[in-house]
């Protein structure tokens, strides 16, 4: 079974967006997946919930409480993804970063926000999985408008940390509308969504990497 956790320490960053269609696509693959969801405001959990009615339904686990969701997961899951609770460091983390396989951080394109995360960054690279290389950090720049100035200055600013930027995804009311619905992008297949779709190509490529 493969983890992904998707985690900032700043809100409002796109991170349920992100673990949702990571868990969708993984369903939609034909993988049996459980959306651990941590963050209190549950969010997930309701994403998930709408979603219980379609063929590729994704299972929901209460990931509020230490290592309750371990004991919760089907012995069959093939991929879990954890949605992080908004504002948690690393040290807040710890029972999930001893069991992810990687680690996916979304920053938006604001000099504000990527300062904001820099601490998160840093307490992870303290952690001794990251240190001896066991455990992948990729950077996610979301929300963004590949047109501007702010947005392009913010992946060049991405480009000089030390953990590869690993997927750009565009700004789109679209992924407003699927979570509300329980969808995802990858459950559509109009010429306008593909091109969105081909915006995660590259964190999903980087995410099956051994």
């Amino acid at each position: 079974m493969k983890t992904v956790l998707v985690a900032s320490s700043k809100g409002g960053v796109g991170k349920t967006t992100i673990a949702t269609h990571l868990a969708a696509q993984a369903a939609l693959e034909g993988l049996r997946t459980a959306l651990i969801d941590a963050d209190p405001q549950g969010s997930s959990t309701r994403w998930a919930q709408r979603r219980s009615v379609l063929e590729s339904a994704v299972l929901a686990l209460d990931g509020t409480r230490r290592k309750a969701w371990r004991k919760n997961l089907p012995e069959d899951a093939q991929r879990a993804i954890i949605d992080a609770p908004a504002g948690a460091m690393a040290d807040d983390l710890e029972n999930f970063l001893e069991f992810a396989d990687a680690v996916v951080v979304p920053v938006q394109p604001s000099t504000l926000d990527i300062e904001a995360t820099v601490p998160f960054l840093d307490s992870l690279a303290q952690h001794p999985r990251v240190r001896r290389g066991q455990l992948r950090v990729g950077l996610i720049g979301n929300k963004l408008k590949p047109w501007t100035n702010a947005s392009q200055q913010a992946l060049e600013l991405l480009g000089e940390w030390p953990y590869p930027v690993v997927g750009q995804i565009r700004d789109s009311q679209a992924y407003v509308v699927m979570t509300a619905l329980g969808k995802s992008l990858f459950d559509y297949h109009s010429q306008q969504i593909r091109e969105h779709q081909a915006d995660w190509q590259p964190l999903l490529k980087w995410l099956n990497k051994k």
